[in-house]
């Protein structure tokens, strides 16, 4: 891409924030990619509020957050993959195992054609305890706002790790395909503020990576860390922060063009 992309581009747009790389990564990107414009995460460029129009409001059909309202704060785990992707239905089994063997609450984005793979009772049973919300959809960005969700179980896609980060929340991470395995590694070694489960998902590994994102110590320093990356993504996206001046920039770039 560096060596394409200064003859082709009279900018490039980068969906991440400064300071979340370390400074030498920062600092060879930059000799490669001049006028390289980190304003990212995109969706903190959208309007936060909705406007007198009903359909401008976030939508949440399967009322998610008015579940997620009735815990405490931080105790709430969210699980959600995506659209694309979906763990074979022996894993998903697993999951649902894991999930129940944590004894926490979880909220869990699955399609609805894979509820028919998960274990006999556990839909009831999740219900009947109020400890577990299954929902075909549910509205992410929300969610991950919420103060009482404390751990994020997913496939480490770009957009939801930056979704996740700039929500202050710890992330446990399946990777599938593509970018998602170098995205893993970089939320648990690099950047620090989660883990990755080691091949396909057991309800053992499971349980304990739950565990230990919203009760133990290591979570605790994760937690810390994603807050500490989500205060640099609200610096950067105030008026004169970083972010705000590169998106200004791209836009002259592009409208100069």
């Amino acid at each position: 891409m560096a060596q394409r992309l200064p003859r082709a581009a009279a900018a490039v747009a980068l969906n991440a924030f400064p300071g979340l790389d370390p400074p030498d990564v920062t600092a060879a990107l930059a000799a490669a990619l001049p006028d390289c414009l980190p304003f990212g995460p995109y969706h903190l460029l959208l309007p936060t509020t909705a406007s007198d129009d009903d359909d401008a409001a976030p939508a949440d059909p399967h009322g998610c957050l008015a579940w997620i309202d009735r815990h405490p704060a931080r105790a709430v785990a969210y699980v959600s993959f995506g659209t694309v992707a979906s763990p074979w239905p022996d894993e998903l089994r697993e999951l649902a195992a894991g999930l129940e063997a944590a004894g926490a609450p979880f909220l869990w984005s699955l399609r609805e054609d894979s509820w028919p793979l998960l274990p006999a009772g556990f839909l009831d049973r999740a219900a009947a305890s109020g400890t577990g919300l299954v929902v075909p959809w549910a509205p992410q960005v929300g969610v991950l706002r919420h103060a009482s969700v404390g751990a994020f179980v997913t496939h480490a896609g770009w957009a939801s790790v930056m979704e996740g980060v700039s929500s202050g929340v710890p992330m446990a991470c399946r990777p599938f395909f593509g970018d998602q395995r170098m995205n893993a590694r970089s939320v648990a070694h690099v950047w620090g503020f989660g883990t990755a489960f080691d091949g396909p998902m057991t309800h053992g590994a499971v349980a304990a990576a739950v565990g230990a994102l919203l009760r133990g110590e290591e979570g605790a320093r994760m937690r810390a860390r994603a807050q500490e990356l989500q205060t640099a993504v609200a610096r950067a996206f105030q008026p004169g922060g970083r972010c705000r001046k590169n998106f200004d920039e791209f836009v002259h770039i592009v409208c100069r063009a």
